[in-house]
């Protein structure tokens, strides 16, 4: 798989998101707390901009009265019919099992990209006001 460049680390602070298009495809990037999460901006149920929804945390109850918010800002949900899915695993959080959204990997490096086997030489180039030179 190729990595594409889609941004800098200023422009995703925490708690904020991109989207961007990459070979075609819509995917929103979110900063969760420090970490990067990507999937693909199309809800399956009918094709809305699935990253332009809310984003949230899940609600846990172990009895009444009694609530704890877990992985805030790990949810996102459709802005059109409310579908939810875990910016994690892409799963819908109704249907875990069939229903999912298209998740990408994200990494992290001084300009994103990581070395080819191909590296050209190169050589440092100096001038003056008459000539140039290249130092071996």
């Amino acid at each position: 798989m190729a990595l594409h460049v889609v941004g800098t680390l200023d422009e995703l602070p925490p708690g904020t998101r991109k989207i961007v298009e990459v070979d075609g495809r819509s995917i929103g990037i979110f900063n969760v707390a420090g970490e990067f999460l990507a999937i693909r901006n199309r809800c399956p149920h009918q094709g809305a901009p699935l990253c332009l929804g809310e984003q949230f945390g899940v609600l846990e109850s172990d009895e009444p009265g009694r609530y704890t918010l877990r992985r805030p800002g790990e949810m996102v949900r459709c802005p059109w019919h409310g579908w939810e899915f875990d910016l994690r695993t892409g799963q819908s959080w109704f249907d875990p099992e069939r229903t999912r959204v298209r998740r990408y990997d994200v990494k992290v490096g001084e300009d994103g990209r990581q070395p080819g086997p191909y590296v050209a030489e190169t050589y440092p180039v100096a001038h003056d006001r008459t000539h140039v030179y290249v130092e071996l």
